[in-house]
Formats: C-alpha cells, sequence, structure tokens
C-alpha cells in the first residue's frame, strides 16, 4: 500500500528583523526555487507569494518529513541561494522562527487565492497586522514582546 494524505499547510516566514530585503523584480526567481526544493522533498506546491519582508507558502507534506525538517530546509536552501546569486544584496537570512496554520480541502481553494493575492492584499494591511491576524483567527496565544 502506498502512502495516501491530505496535509495541507500555509507555511509563514519573515526575513531578518522583517526587513524589507525580498526585491519585488526578482522574487519570481525565488520562488521557483523555493518550489525546487518542495518538489525535492516530494512535497506538492499549491500556492507561494509573499512582500519584501515575508513569504507565504502553501503545500502538502509529504508523510516521511517532518514539518520542522520541512520549512529548516526550505530557508536554509534558499538562504543560501539568495546570498550566492547576487539577486538579494540586501538579505540576511530567514527569521528563526516561523508559522504553519493547517487547512482542509475545503479550504484548498480559498488559501490558494490568499496566497496568491498577497501583493494586493497588502496594500490595506501590512506584515505584522497580517500575522498577528492570522495567528488570532487559528486560535494561537502569543506575546506581543516575543513576535517581532
Amino acid at each position: 500500500m502506498g502512502n495516501y494524505r491530505q496535509i495541507y499547510y500555509q507555511i509563514v516566514f519573515g526575513t531578518k528583523h522583517w526587513e524589507p530585503t525580498i526585491s519585488g523584480e526578482n522574487c519570481t526567481d525565488l520562488y521557483k526555487y523555493i518550489w525546487g526544493v518542495v518538489q525535492a522533498k516530494k512535497c506538492k506546491l499549491f500556492q507561494i507569494n509573499g512582500v519584501e519582508d515575508h513569504i507565504h507558502i502553501f503545500s502538502d507534506l509529504h508523510p516521511t518529513i517532518s514539518l520542522s525538517s520541512y520549512v529548516q530546509d526550505i530557508k536554509v536552501a534558499s538562504s543560501i541561494w539568495m546570498k550566492a546569486n547576487g539577486l538579494f544584496p540586501q538579505f540576511e537570512g530567514w527569521q528563526e522562527g516561523y508559522s504553519a496554520f493547517t487547512y482542509n480541502i475545503r479550504d484548498r481553494d480559498m488559501i490558494i487565492n490568499y496566497v496568491r493575492n498577497q501583493k494586493e492584499h497588502h496594500k490595506t494591511e501590512s506584515s505584522k497586522d497580517e500575522f498577528r491576524r492570522l495567528l488570532r483567527e487559528n486560535g494561537i496565544e502569543f506575546e506581543e514582546k516575543y513576535l517581532f
């Protein structure tokens, strides 16, 4: 019998100190690179997008990999790539933590659209306000002093 799964995550992580170091003109290259990392982990990428200071990845998770190692592998590989290729000269690295929110199949199209429209969405909501909202919507308690 094979491995069957339906484990959907929206993963969000920011740049170090939430600095706006992901230039818009090169973000497509970054997203393509991360897509390759996701495929190498045998996961399915449904949508990736972000703005200058953070990204959202909506993907499933292969049953043989843990969420923490999946995110770590994406962050390490993309950080090395970003620093080596010169497309992101201000990029210092990713923040230490990340957030991951689970969804079911009925939410899939809604989350794909949400992630797809990040640039438009952030014209009216700051990254930090969005992050607080996502935590609240998902019932995650937090202390403001540890967020940023």
